[in-house]
């Protein structure tokens, strides 16, 4: 069949489903009622998403996974300890408990699965706590993608605007802090996905208080590594370092890649969660000085979420899209994208595997 007919035969019946009429005999007709009815129960679960995720949120917010964890409890006892009235917080756990979080054992509720995961991912709760600032620019989301002044989250988050000696100590820990637990994650997937095998010298750019690199030393003992990132963090990474004995092993310089030379000396450059915070322009120069940096044959590691490109999926193209348009700075970009942009600062060789858990990180790698 052609484009054209492909075309004239999608928009016919897209306009046919579009008619109430329509949807109200497909959901009666026998061969058609049941797609029409998961097509609705699909799009109220999109209405009904925000209010999931604000359950969530109080959820987290008022520390009931933590209650539970020692045994099921009721509504008027739960109430009772985060100052919220019985009645209402039998609300919140009957929504926890049909959102598979919670379950409920007759009067009481019990942590389920779901939730217990929940606890057990790194720095999970602390991004859900962080997320009213979030939460706050999408409140209009036609004004956000029409580009305002300022966004919340971009307040929120002025680390990644900074330059040596602009970060306050404060403002660069409890960034760093969120993206050291969260960064566990992505170091696991990252490093289930590329073998650090023959790598003698790891240089993390923009690597804060040193996660990825701990995670990367202990999966190779003999490599040394070498981490570059604002002053204000460096006090953490060495504390980081030094509990891990590992910093014998890592070699930190303060600075910003926006303004300063990389250090030499690595056969290898990971750049972890670095690239969708910034704007084309600032990838490709920093791009530019990681190839300039490596040796002949040396080895980039980009990992982060990335958008599906010709293949949307919802990790990269939702909420990380939307997330990084809210930060003002960057955005999310497809392996395809970032694999172009590879290619212009010379590099070649670029793979990039499909991921595990999109939703955490995928990895490109290249070489010079």
């Amino acid at each position: 069949m052609s484009d054209t007919a492909t075309a004239w035969r999608g928009g016919w019946l897209n306009r046919l489903v579009a008619k109430p009429g329509f949807q109200s005999w497909a959901s009666r007709f026998l061969l058609t009622r049941g797609q029409a009815r998961r097509d609705g129960a699909a799009l109220f679960d999109i209405v009904q998403g925000f209010v999931q995720s604000q359950v969530l949120m109080a959820l987290v917010e008022l520390d009931v996974f933590r209650r539970l964890r020692s045994g099921p409890q009721t509504a008027a006892i739960l109430g009772k300890a985060c100052d919220v009235p019985a009645a209402r917080m039998e609300v919140l756990l009957q929504a926890g408990a049909a959102l598979s979080l919670l379950k409920r054992k007759g009067e009481r509720y019990a942590m389920a699965r779901k939730g217990a995961a929940l606890l057990g991912v790194p720095g999970l709760e602390a991004m859900i706590r962080h997320h009213r600032a979030f939460y706050d620019d999408l409140r209009d989301p036609v004004a956000l993608l029409r580009g305002p002044e300022t966004t919340h989250l971009s307040q929120f988050w002025p680390y990644v605007f900074g330059v040596q000696g602009t970060v306050a100590p404060d403002v660069a820990r409890t960034y760093s802090d969120l993206m050291a637990q969260s960064q566990l994650l992505v170091a696991e997937d990252t490093l289930r996905t590329v073998s650090l095998a023959g790598i003698s010298n790891l240089l993390d750019v923009g690597g804060g208080t040193g996660a990825f690199l701990e995670a990367a030393g202990q999966a190779n003992a003999a490599m040394q590594m070498m981490l570059f990132d604002l002053p204000p963090v460096v006090p953490d990474a060495q504390a980081r370092f030094e509990s891990a004995g590992m910093a014998h092993r890592v070699a930190i310089t303060p600075g910003s890649f926006l303004e300063d030379p990389l250090p030499g000396g690595a056969d290898a450059i990971s750049l972890v969660r670095v690239l969708y915070d910034h704007s084309d322009e600032t990838v490709r120069a920093l791009l530019a000085k990681v190839y300039n940096a490596l040796p002949e044959g040396g080895r980039l590691i980009i990992s982060e979420p990335m958008g599906g490109g010709k293949r949307p999926e919802k990790a990269g193209d939702v909420y990380f899209a939307f997330y990084t348009m809210a930060m003002q700075t960057g955005r999310a970009r497809s392996a395809a994208e970032i694999g172009a942009l590879c290619e212009e600062a010379g590099f070649r060789g670029i793979q990039s595997k499909s991921p595990s858990r999109a939703y955490v990180t995928r990895v490109l790698t290249a070489v010079k």
